[in-house]
């Protein structure tokens, strides 16, 4: 394992390894070491490539050989729900409340020993990567509560979702449906999930293989899109919004096409 694994120097422009050098047990793990600023994790995320480790850890860099992956006009919202959302006074903004949306997902799940992944130093990490434009938090807001949300990382026209959360049942569908309605609209054709779950297959992602998933991937984090604040470019968005069953169909515009 120690021979394969790559020990990355301290040189946040050398670069890492080709993906396919991932170990196959544990699945994805691809190099150690480094560190967590901004030209590092942007440089990863261009080579579909993430953190991911504990407390007491080293950083831990991953490119598992199953993708999660969503299409907007994929994403599933079970029926009942959607008619649910009818009546719902929720509305969905983005980068009005980052920091509180990272601190939420962090927060221990029921179940948990107590542990988070994010650690003060990604916490920090993805701060930074916030005030350079390249952060975004989707919140779900009820009145001034903070009731769902996700957050992840825009690099050209594609979206790294990084973590979401629920503080009240739903919040964190609500949060994906907005994201996935808005990417639509602004024809960016993909969302990485990073790692496959049954949770996330009932909400439309799909599992693809990781040479797939990189040739997806590659020409999209190569577009020119602007950087900087959601906020104005997202707007304010009724939950409400996502109650129509066909609420993401049609709304990427002629000649965007899904990378198959």
């Amino acid at each position: 394992m120690s021979a394969q694994l790559t020990v990355l120097s301290d040189d946040p422009d050398a670069g890492f390894p080709d993906p396919a050098r991932a170990l196959r047990e544990p699945d994805g793990l691809l190099a150690v070491g480094g560190d967590l600023s901004p030209a590092r994790l942007l440089d990863a995320y261009r080579h579909g490539i993430f953190p991911w480790f504990s407390e007491g850890q080293p950083i831990l860099w991953w490119s598992p050989s199953t993708r999660m992956v969503f299409r907007p006009e994929a994403v599933h919202l079970a029926r009942r729900f959607r008619r649910a959302l009818r009546g719902c006074d929720w509305v969905v903004r983005a980068d009005t409340a980052f920091d509180a949306v990272v601190e939420a997902c962090a927060a221990p799940r029921p179940g948990q020993d107590g542990g988070t992944w994010i650690v003060t130093a990604m916490r920090d990490a993805y701060a930074a990567l916030h005030r350079l434009g390249h952060a975004h938090s989707i919140e779900v807001l009820d009145g001034d509560a903070l009731v769902g949300g996700l957050y992840g990382v825009a690099v050209g026209r594609m979206f790294f979702a990084e973590s979401m959360f629920s503080a009240r049942s739903g919040g964190s569908k609500v949060a994906l449906g907005a994201l996935a309605l808005r990417l639509g609209q602004w024809g960016w054709p993909l969302v990485d999930a990073q790692l496959d779950n049954p949770h996330l297959r009932s909400l439309g992602g799909e599992p693809w293989p990781r040479p797939r998933f990189l040739a997806a991937m590659t020409g999209l984090v190569a577009e020119a899109e602007p950087r900087g604040p959601w906020s104005g470019r997202f707007g304010t968005l009724p939950a409400s919004a996502l109650a129509d069953p066909g609420f993401t169909a049609g709304f990427a515009p002629p000649g965007k096409r899904v990378p198959q």
